[in-house]
């Protein structure tokens, strides 16, 4: 008679476990009763149990148990009253751990037993239920048997999750034969026969012949020239086999490695995060005319070895070998997963190598056609980790880090050099740090040419017409050049490109966009709007130019018009006007100083159509450009010079000025 509280045994299992847990347990058992049954060859059969209901679509009915017969020694009493204490050790040098059943209970609402057993010279039937209260063995009885050999049917009935197993036959046993893949394969061990059927034994499935021989077309080992490493565990040797297998057509299946204890699969670990080419499937030809068919394999490594078999989980679901995140063992899962992982690498030596060349090619490709600027770090990457097919995204993330971690190296040879660390060897070290920083700073400079490039493909689209034969909105153009709403003070160096006017706005030491310069509803430079202006200057001295830019929408030339108050040239001459007389500030509110010598520069952008040329020649009085794209004329009284430009030349003038760089750089 025992006592347990067998549901709080239950609710406390904590291990990685599933529905094919409880399944492998019992048949565990039933294969370790037919290896203490010596007068026949032992064999294992389970038979699917299904739902009486039947589907409206004709498809298969769901599995509601399963029913494991076996040809062992029964349930003798010694077997029973292992069966009704908790934590037996009966089974301890087998790996038993005494708790196997009450996985069962875990997953599946019933545990049955039906067995005949012999006992001095004469069969006896015992049958019992596993209790969920204080009882391990209920509804017992035992009595006479006319058998006349013992067997025993263990009954897994009434499953928790229907939709924890699949409804074919043919799957269930492909994913019992791989958690029983230990079993087939152990050296100098002949494992029973196990089948796997209806409930009326139809559709048998035989799990040994999935590894049965070397042509089988589910499962297949792969000759390895290594087949064991070793680790040291408190300056003891531990020893660890592999045996790999090829597992084919695994449709969502990965590649793994998984560890075993006393002949059981524990744990299962993606080999890809390990060794990143193992993602995807792999392919090979069979035999056969015009090269046969092809078919797709995973790789899945098995890991044997008594260290495992001493530090499995009481639930079989891991081992333990970590507490709180720390090592309990200098030997850890991840050193045992790492070495078989580099084995089933070397094993798969020309398939890892090709992928890992594509890997390369695809980083490099990413490299030459979308961020030149990486070719430095490129050359130092280490892609082991890199995962396979990475994306761009992916790739550009391993370069970043690749690229910190020179420029922290560098930092650190630099500070050593500084403090005489390596005095004796001054000169070497020196000319090695200023070659490093050479190259990281043409990487910059790359990156920073590349943008250019892109910005200038992007200003060009602005000025096309859309699908819909209009131009682009004068925000866009404005974004592109200066963002609304800023200026120096809140607009970052990388975030403008006054570069595509001229390259010294670059050097402005205040820039207003769309900004009020006396607050409130004063005039404002604007970009937002083409008919708006904006305002540049370099440091706040009387010697300094101010330059005003004055720009209007592609294709429009209303503004010259005789009624139209948006006459820019009249609109810059005020504007210089009113600086002059001291009617604006900075944006910090300082004075803006000018001299009756102060240069004006004024810059109309628009398209230059011929109503507009007429109007400058005639009207304006302006001189054209020699490539007829600008025009220009100089006010000596108030010391400004103003040039009205087309959209097309300041686009080409800014192509023009970076296509040697360009080309320099290997981006063009």
């Amino acid at each position: 008679m025992s006592n347990v509280n067998v549901s709080r045994v239950i609710e406390n299992i904590r291990g990685v476990t599933t529905v094919y847990t409880a399944i492998v347990e019992v048949i565990v058992n039933a294969i370790q009763a037919t290896e203490q049954n010596s007068s026949q060859a032992g064999e294992v059969k389970i038979r699917a149990i299904r739902s009486a209901q039947l589907e409206a679509d004709g498809s298969l009915p769901d599995i509601t148990g399963f029913e494991i017969q076996d040809n062992g020694i029964g349930f003798t009493k010694e077997n029973r009253d292992s069966f009704d204490t908790l934590y037996t050790d009966l089974k301890i040098s087998d790996g038993g751990k005494g708790f196997g059943r009450f996985i069962c209970l875990k997953y599946f609402d019933r545990l049955q037993v039906e067995s005949d057993y012999k006992a001095q010279d004469s069969f006896f039937h015992r049958s019992f239920r596993m209790g969920k209260g204080k009882e391990i063995i209920v509804d017992e009885s035992n009595g006479p048997s006319k058998a006349s050999a013992s067997r025993t049917i263990v009954r897994l009935e009434w499953i928790k999750k229907m939709k924890s197993l699949d409804k074919r036959l043919e799957t269930i046993a492909r994913n019992l034969a791989e958690k029983l893949l230990p079993y087939f394969i152990t050296a100098n061990y002949n494992c029973p026969k196990i089948v796997l059927s209806e409930l009326d034994d139809s559709d048998a499935v035989v799990l040994n012949d999935f590894v049965s021989n070397q042509i089988s077309s589910v499962i297949q080992e792969i000759p390895l020239t290594k087949d064991s490493f070793e680790l040291t565990f408190d300056e003891t040797i531990e020893q660890f086999h592999i045996r790999l297998f090829k597992f084919f057509f695994p449709k969502n299946l990965k590649s793994r490695i998984s560890l075993v204890a006393h002949k059981r699969e524990v744990s299962s670990s993606v080999l890809h995060g390990y060794i990143p080419e193992f993602s995807e499937d792999f392919y090979e030809r069979t035999p056969g005319p015009d090269g046969g068919a092809a078919r797709n394999y995973i790789v899945k490594a098995y890991v044997f070895g008594r260290f495992l078999d001493r530090h499995v989980s009481l639930e079989r679901g891991s081992f333990d070998l970590s507490a709180g995140g720390e090592p309990l063992y200098k030997i850890t899962q991840d050193d045992i997963e790492t070495s078989a992982a580099e084995i089933a690498k070397e094993a798969l030596g020309s398939d890892i190598l090709i992928r890992q060349q594509k890997k390369q090619e695809d980083v490099q490709t990413y490299v030459d056609d979308l961020a030149p600027w990486h070719k430095y770090v490129v050359k130092s990457l280490d892609l082991t980790s890199m995962p396979y097919n990475p994306s761009a995204e992916e790739i550009e993330m391993r370069l970043q880090r690749e690229k910190y971690r020179h420029e922290v190296q560098l930092r650190k040879d630099v500070d050593q050099i500084l403090a005489g660390a390596a005095l004796g060897d001054l000169r070497p070290n020196v000319a090695r740090v200023v070659e490093a920083i050479s190259e990281s700073g043409k990487n910059d400079l790359v990156h920073y040419i590349a943008l250019r490039r892109n910005i200038l493909e992007l200003f060009g689209k602005s000025l096309e017409l859309d699908d819909g034969g209009a131009y682009q909105s004068e925000g866009l153009v404005h974004d592109i050049i200066f963002p609304r709403k800023g200026d120096t003070e809140i607009t970052a160096f990388n975030d403008h490109n006054l570069w595509i006017i001229d390259e010294r706005l670059n050097f402005s030491s205040y820039v207003s966009s769309d900004i009020p310069l006396n607050g409130g509803k004063s005039e404002r430079p604007d970009l937002a709007v083409y008919d708006k202006r904006i305002l540049f200057r370099g440091d706040n001295e009387a010697s300094n130019p101010i330059t005003i830019f004055e720009f209007k929408k592609p294709q429009r030339d209303d503004f010259v018009n005789p009624s139209s108050k948006d006459d820019p040239i009249q609109q810059i001459i005020r504007y210089v006007n009113s600086i002059r007389d001291g009617k604006y500030k900075t944006p910090k509110g300082k004075k803006m100083l000018v001299e009756t010598n102060t240069p004006f520069y004024g810059y109309v952008v628009c398209d230059l159509t011929s109503k507009v040329e007429e109007w400058l020649l005639r009207e304006k009085n302006f001189k054209v450009m020699p490539d007829r794209l600008g025009w220009f004329l100089w006010y000596e009284n108030i010391n400004l010079y103003i040039e009205v430009l087309s959209w097309d030349k300041i686009l080409r003038d800014a192509r023009l000025r970076n296509r040697i760089f360009f080309h320099k750089l290997g981006i063009s």
